[in-house]
């Protein structure tokens, strides 16, 4: 999906919300404001993840200053799990933010041209360690 709209924005939230499945619930997004790395792969990326059950996600960030996940309430839950088709992604503990806040993320990043949101508190990020 090529999003080119803060409206495309939403849809594409609405998407993972509305997946099939509890498999369905992590995209990956990148910039195309932003520079490839001499391999040509983008030097940055963002997972989205949502929950319609829950009405929670997250939102984690990588690029070369390292990768960092939002930082949720202390009442969410430890090590969240996410799946992109088949993988599954688990995360920090208690980083799961309300959609409300997952969708602003998401805007402010293809707004900003592909950098950090800075709506959000982040936390280093280990990938289930």
């Amino acid at each position: 999906m090529i999003i080119t709209s803060l409206d495309g924005v939403d849809a594409f939230i609405d998407d993972l919300l509305d997946g099939e499945d509890d498999y369905s619930t992590l995209a990956e997004v990148y910039s195309q404001d932003r520079e490839v790395t001499p391999s040509g792969f983008p030097d940055h990326q963002l997972m989205v993840c949502a929950s319609k059950t829950l009405g929670l996600g997250l939102v984690s960030y990588m690029d070369a200053n390292g990768n960092f996940t939002s930082v949720g309430s202390p009442e969410t839950r430890t090590k969240p799990t996410y799946h992109f088709v088949s993988n599954m992604t688990q995360f920090a503990d208690h980083s799961e933010i309300p959609i409300v806040l997952v969708r602003q993320a998401v805007k402010e990043f293809f707004t900003s041209g592909g950098r950090r949101p800075t709506c959000l508190e982040w936390q280093p990020e280990t990938f289930g360690a």
